[in-house]
């Protein structure tokens, strides 16, 4: 067969076209994918996008018609206002204005309010139109996630992953972008997630503070690092090192009350967790296992001492652990010796008595040739009490959700949730705030875009509307060249 070459952003003939059609459809490649579409070499900062506001509200409120109806007409921007309500029944967020259900136009959409299924919608739309412009999806957090204090209560590690399994391989994640988006073609197919709504969600989802950090790592890479809140949580990451010396984190949870933990971890994903009392100077002790996924299957807390500033490793192998702790009337070393069983996930005590040895390093673990250590301190517009962790290869870095979705920036938002945002966002009737952000090169919203009188100069990149086919939205969006 004769290779066909359509030269990048020349309009073919229509002899051409055809013989590319014919072509495309023999190779079962789709014919869009031959040529550039209007737009691709826009920078994806300077291109103009049809959006959608309450997008899951269709005619319930405004005239948008379904989800799928919007993106075949080039809707590239779809918002969905998300609810943990019923989350430990559903194991599932829901969608809704004010609350789950509310406002919800379920006429040619899913018939439950479960986001997944709504998430789902959309991936298979993009599925079936491989190379559609980006699609930004938008997750407007009407509650406060910060208080769900596991994976299993819907915390956000759990909407990382439903994002991650909904989009699969088109999802562009925000860890993955480090500075500008590149041009609108670089970017067909792919579907980038937002997170607007709840500012301490958002801020969560940038750093994560805390007191007294620990860790400790394996041979195999695994890395649990515990803290205390500083107001008598205690709360665990768990984190796999990667061969640049980077942690990803994977799981994030609260086990127990009390202050100063320490932990230690064998080989085996088998740990040792050491606390004193929040309210009294007593030592505690938690066994726990580390899961493929991350997750750590806790036992129960168990007394061992009295004393304060616990420290704990493992000393032979996976089995031997030693504890060093301070008294709590004097300065004098305390020790055990402690032996793991596993099984029944408890620790078996002896040997206690005096030392004139240092408590243990609980802010720095090492295994092989890998070292990690964890620290709390300021980190550009973080407070002082940001978790950090530093490897040989890695400086610093913030101890925090992998960044799949991208954070949205707001007009009065903290100075956290701006730095380094790209996604801008305030109501349409906030010309100066839209206009100054654009001419920064950022990538903005206006929502509630629902006249034209509310164009600006430039215009916002998605004017998120609740009147997508009305006649003056769709003469000033083909007049500003919305790439589709």
């Amino acid at each position: 067969m004769t290779a066909l070459r359509l030269t990048r952003g020349r309009r073919p003939s229509a002899a051409v076209v055809t013989l590319g059609i014919a072509c495309a459809a023999a190779l079962a490649v789709p014919a869009t994918s031959l040529a550039a579409a209007p737009g691709d070499s826009l920078p994806f900062a300077s291109a103009v996008f049809r959006a959608t506001h309450n997008s899951y509200s269709g005619n319930v409120d405004g005239s948008k018609g379904s989800i799928t109806g919007q993106l075949d007409s080039g809707v590239r921007f779809i918002e969905f206002d998300v609810h943990d309500n019923g989350y430990a029944t559903n194991h599932d967020y829901s969608i809704g204005h004010n609350s789950p259900g509310d406002a919800v136009d379920h006429t040619g959409n899913p018939a439950s309010n479960l986001l997944r299924d709504w998430l789902q919608t959309v991936s298979a739309w993009s599925a079936a139109h491989p190379a559609h412009a980006p699609l930004v999806v938008m997750l407007d957090l009407k509650d406060d996630l910060t208080d769900n204090t596991s994976f299993a209560a819907g915390n956000l590690t759990a909407l990382n992953q439903e994002l991650r399994d909904a989009f699969g391989s088109r999802l562009l994640m925000a860890k993955d972008v480090p500075g500008a988006l590149g041009t609108v073609g670089s970017l067909r197919g792919r579907v980038l997630t937002l997170l607007s709504g709840d500012a301490g969600t958002r801020t969560e989802y940038r750093r994560d503070v805390g007191y007294h950090p620990a860790v400790a790592i394996n041979a195999q890479g695994q890395v649990v690092e515990v803290h205390d809140s500083g107001a008598g949580a205690l709360w665990y990451w768990t984190g796999t090192y990667g061969a640049d010396g980077r942690i990803t984190w994977l799981r994030h949870g609260r086990y127990d009350s009390g202050t100063t933990p320490a932990v230690a971890l064998n080989d085996n994903g088998q740990l040792v967790e050491v606390h004193k009392s929040q309210t009294a100077d007593t030592l505690w002790y938690h066994v726990g296992t580390i899961g493929a996924d991350g997750e750590i299957t806790w036992s129960p807390s168990h007394q061992y001492d009295s004393g304060v500033l616990p420290t704990i490793r493992f000393t032979n192998g996976g089995t031997t652990l030693r504890e060093v702790h301070r008294s709590q009337s004097n300065n004098q070393n305390w020790n055990w010796t402690g032996t793991l069983n596993a099984g029944a996930m408890t620790v078996s005590w002896s040997a206690n008595g005096k030392t004139s040895d240092a408590l243990f390093d609980t802010a720095t673990s090492t295994a092989g040739s890998a070292r990690v250590s964890v620290r709390t301190g300021t980190d550009g517009a973080a407070p002082a009490q940001t978790l950090l962790y530093s490897t040989g290869p890695v400086g610093s870095d913030r101890i925090r959700y992998v960044q799949t979705a991208f954070d949205e920036y707001q007009s009065g938002d903290a100075a956290i949730l701006q730095e380094g945002a790209l996604f801008y966002a305030s109501t349409a009737t906030n010309s100066a705030f839209i206009t100054a952000a654009r001419q920064g090169g950022h990538i903005v919203r206006g929502w509630d875009f629902d006249s034209a009188t509310y164009a600006t100069n430039p215009l916002a990149n998605y004017p998120a509307t609740n009147h997508p086919s009305d006649s003056w939205y769709t003469s000033l969006l083909t007049q500003s060249g919305a790439v589709s």
